[in-house]
């Protein structure tokens, strides 16, 4: 029977089904062409070891990196780069996606996950490696290293946390600016930022955006930065952008770059071949990776096979020289010249993960077997996030190397060994009060940006050069050994976590 009338609801769903869903899809499905240039820009970045700055201007720009980190990993030949996402408050992670990112992982774990049918983002939290971390705990992040840093937040952040967080990039990484509320460029000029609210007052209630017209405007002077849309479209900001053009390559397909400098590689090496019979420099200097470094850790060496009380070592050098690494070797070294109490100071012990590493890699170089000869013992503070904070070495005899805060300086009676990293960003009352009878290794940068500006090389360091010349220009006696301290300073010069001539480190 054929039956006249109304249509059913099913009907009338069947064949609006029919009319949405193909649209739909295929909106869904549609791919778009990626600008080759911002392909180029990050091979060329990965090929010199240089880092590169995308500003992605749109509310859909968290999408996009994961495009970026794409890129980034079928360009590197390690494994998938880590990522460091920095935000002010909220991570703009639906409970959904959180969720969902579970589940993914499961299902990973289990080997059945089809990456056809899941969401890229979720797929890209659940499958990378991610440090999350507010702007306001930006210290804790100090002395890591990272593939990628992604900042959220724009209007939270300052020069300070701008320099701080892109420091963290390695060589060939990738620095990515959210601009997720503004439709262009122009809405920058106009941004409130947090910090203005410091400066208002009650006469002068206007501020002026100035740090964000600079920004803009010293973006387009970058070669190794890029600004688009949230549908990757270069923006034309400059013109750099027109003439970005792959590097050459030879008939094998690798990229030709320029000659390397061979005079400190040969000087790096003539130096590991002098010690090579002086144990343990020699095993320890060949994990260095410059000259620079090696010194640094004949350095510590030196004044650790002393054993005077009362000498200081200080190592100063810009964002990634391997100041850590230098400080994790020495502590290999001062565990096999038979130091029993070391102890180790940072703002937070998160900062010590390279550290820790490198001395690791020094125990093994000269032999030591892990719950053999020495065992790693990790926090069980949640703030503290899994880090470790001991280090029990007994092949010879007992030893330790033990985390303390820098507020609890009065634990340090049976020092005798003190290392403090990330000096800078610990206030300077409480470096001074560290300072005491025992061998000290003080370990920063200078720059600035650390949490204490400059009053750590302009304070401290300068008393303990005039402490220093004084004891070397008197006759040394026990009065004079305990009324100052003998002072040793090296510099790092040449970068190891990137190339020399990294566009963003100049900008």
């Amino acid at each position: 029977k054929i039956r006249f009338g109304r249509p059913g609801r099913s009907d009338i769903n069947r064949k609006h089904s029919r009319r949405s869903l193909p649209s739909h899809r295929l909106r869904a499905m549609v791919r778009k062409k990626i600008d080759n240039r911002i392909r180029v820009l990050v091979e060329n970045c990965v090929a010199q070891r240089h880092r590169s700055l995308f500003v992605i201007v749109g509310d859909k720009g968290r999408d996009q990196v994961v495009n970026l980190h794409y890129m980034l990993s079928k360009s590197t030949v390690k494994a998938r780069p880590s990522v460091l996402w920095c935000y002010k408050k909220e991570l703009y992670l639906s409970s959904h996606t959180q969720k969902r990112v579970r589940q993914i992982k499961k299902k990973m774990v289990q080997g059945l996950l089809d990456p056809e049918k899941e969401d890229m983002f979720s797929l890209f939290v659940a499958g990378t490696d991610i440090t999350y971390c507010y702007y306001h705990e930006s210290e804790r992040i100090l002395g890591r290293t990272f593939g990628m840093c992604v900042l959220q937040d724009f209007e939270g952040v300052t020069p300070n946390l701008l320099a701080r967080t892109m420091e963290t990039v390695e060589g060939g990484g990738i620095v990515v600016v959210l601009l997720s509320t503004m439709a262009s460029l122009r809405d920058l000029y106009s941004l409130t930022m947090d910090v203005h609210k410091r400066l208002q007052t009650p006469s002068h209630q206007t501020i002026s955006a100035r740090f964000n017209e600079r920004l803009v405007l010293s973006l387009a002077t970058n070669p190794a930065a890029l600004l688009m849309d949230d549908e990757m479209n270069v923006l034309p900001t400059s013109s750099h952008v027109r003439s970005i053009k792959a590097l050459p390559r030879d008939e094998d397909g690798s990229v030709i770059l320029p000659g390397p400098a061979t005079a400190n590689a040969s000087e790096l090496a003539d130096l590991v071949a002098s010690l090579a019979d002086t144990q343990p420099a020699g095993a320890l200097v060949g994990k260095c990776r410059t000259q620079d470094q090696a010194r640094a850790v004949v350095t510590f060496l030196d004044a650790a096979s002393d054993k005077t009380l009362r000498s200081t070592v200080a190592l100063t050098a810009a964002r990634g020289r391997g100041k850590s690494a230098a400080l994790g070797l020495a502590i290999a070294g001062a565990l096999a010249l038979g130091y029993a109490n070391i102890f180790v100071t940072a703002p937070s012990p998160e900062n010590l993960k390279t550290l820790f590493e490198f001395a690791v890699a020094g125990l093994e170089q000269m032999d030591y077997k892990e719950h053999l000869d020495y065992d790693l013992v990790k926090s069980s503070n949640p703030d503290f996030k899994n880090a470790i904070v001991r280090m029990n070495v007994f092949r010879n005899h007992r030893q330790t190397v033990q985390y303390i805060q820098p507020k609890h300086h009065a634990q340090l009676a049976a020092a005798e060994l003190l290392i403090i990293d990330e000096a800078a960003a610990i206030p300077l009352p409480l470096v001074q009060a560290m300072l005491g009878p025992y061998l000290v290794f003080l370990c920063s940068t200078v720059n600035g940006y650390e949490g204490t500006g400059r009053s750590l090389s302009l304070k401290l360091l300068q008393q303990l050069r005039e402490e220093g010349a004084k004891l070397s220009s008197k006759p040394s006696d026990g009065s004079c050994a305990t009324a100052g301290r003998t002072f040793r300073e090296v510099v790092l010069s040449e970068p190891i976590r990137y190339a020399a001539g990294d566009k963003v480190e100049s900008w």
